[in-house]
């Protein structure tokens, strides 16, 4: 089932005082419980596609739709709610790993909203694998292979439909970046989608690879395996999303 689609965007925007149009006619659909790469040169615009993906940035042209619903029906904040972009530093507020974990709920776009409790955010460290590290940690103290999958589990307490993963793992080593990629899997449900950019070699997670260059977006699927197959129903999170609920 297409849970994310793309038709026909465009953007323009001002360079060096002249304008500037990386693409003007890229679409993408995103299927639910599968995770996709964004590839591309430098300066392609695969950070700009996902910023206006997540209405972060104005359109040229084209249009989106989550669950074939378009975006203009949605109020902005709630369609970017939805519509989740992680960029590649995604810095800790002060505090504890609590307080980061509880951070949307301090914005305008929760309002109202009760935060998730210590229950589900201690099942989400446990799903993440950050061992020694509790909800009273200070944020100070974590590595930054840590802090990307504290940055990460924070999106995803919000239960976003679509995940854009803007090179979380560009700053790190290869086992963090790893066990970035082996968690933003296990987040999947058979309802949502991912869409992240990576320079770095495959690493088996993903079911397939979008490339953006000269303006254009061509897309190869991967060969199916246990680590890419699309994730059916709540997938590895089903206890954590029935605990949220209770």
């Amino acid at each position: 089932m297409t849970v994310f689609e793309a038709r026909h965007i465009g953007v323009q925007y001002q360079r060096n005082g002249e304008p500037f149009a990386p693409f003007s006619d890229v679409s993408l659909a995103l299927e639910g419980g599968r995770m996709y790469n964004l590839t591309g040169p430098s300066g392609s615009g695969k950070s700009t596609l996902l910023a206006a993906c997540a209405l972060m940035l104005p359109r040229s042209g084209g249009s989106l739709a989550l669950n074939g619903v378009p975006f203009d029906r949605f109020h902005p904040t709630e369609w970017r709610r939805r519509v989740c972009l992680v960029p590649q530093a995604s810095a800790l507020v002060p505090g504890t790993v609590r307080d980061n974990l509880r951070f949307p709920w301090t914005l305008k776009v929760n309002a109202g909203t009760e935060p998730p409790s210590d229950e589900f955010l201690e099942e989400l460290l446990a799903l993440a694998k950050l061992n020694g590290v509790t909800l009273d940690h200070s944020a100070a103290q974590l590595s930054g292979g840590q802090q990307a999958r504290v940055a990460l589990l924070r999106a995803f307490a919000t239960r976003p439909t679509v995940m854009l993963l803007d090179e979380v793992e560009a700053a790190l080593d290869e086992e963090s970046a790893v066990a970035v990629s082996r968690l933003t899997r296990a987040l999947l449900t058979g309802a949502t989608t991912c869409l992240r950019i990576r320079h770095r070699a495959d690493d088996g997670y993903a079911c397939g690879t979008f490339t953006l260059a000269d303006g254009a977006i061509s897309y190869e699927a991967h060969p199916v395996t246990a680590d890419n197959a699309p994730v059916a129903g709540e997938g590895a999170v089903v206890g954590i999303l029935e605990g949220a609920s209770r």
